[in-house]
């Protein structure tokens, strides 16, 4: 009689993302803070000019490169969490971990393919996220793409998977 392990529900993964896009955009922002006071530090000056509310940043704050360099700091965020333990602080809050395919932590192949097909899943309406309610392993189109799994955690347990009973 072996238990077969529980995959979180639509809802619950979202309310995960949810949350880890409040974090994610502090990251950002802090991540937008440092190029911007040092490419233009005039910003940090008291003088009558800097009293408006809005500042010009400087032009190499809004190119590719710029955008590149913020796109690292996302692939660094999911990567080094989900490497880490296998969760985002999102994941932690709603008793979420991610592992391989083999039980195991996924690789950061497994993270950056993970990161690239779960952005259109979400982005068509959410149908890579509504696909698990068809998938017969409850899977959705980024978790089959990178060969990983979501699982979910029992209440008073960290590393634990809650088990669904046997039929």
């Amino acid at each position: 009689m072996t238990a077969e392990l529980s995959a979180p529900g639509v809802f619950r993964r979202l309310a995960a993302i949810v949350y880890d896009c409040f974090l994610l955009f502090a990251v950002l922002f802090v991540a937008t803070l440092i190029p911007a006071l040092l490419l233009s530090p005039d910003i940090m000056a008291n003088d009558a000019a800097n009293d408006s509310v809005v500042h010009e940043l400087n032009s190499p704050l809004g190119g590719g490169l710029y955008r590149a360099y913020l796109l690292s700091f996302i692939i660094v965020f999911y990567g080094w969490f989900w490497r880490k333990n296998g969760q985002t602080l999102g994941m932690q809050a709603w008793r979420i971990k991610l592992e391989s395919a083999d039980g195991g932590k996924p690789s950061w192949g497994q993270c950056l393919i993970r990161l690239c097909v779960a952005v259109p899943a979400l982005g068509l309406a959410g149908l890579g996220y509504w696909w698990i309610w068809l998938d017969r392993d409850s899977l959705a189109w980024h978790d089959r793409a990178s060969k990983t799994r979501l699982r979910s955690l029992p209440k008073g347990g960290k590393n634990k998977p809650v088990a669904k009973p046997a039929e």
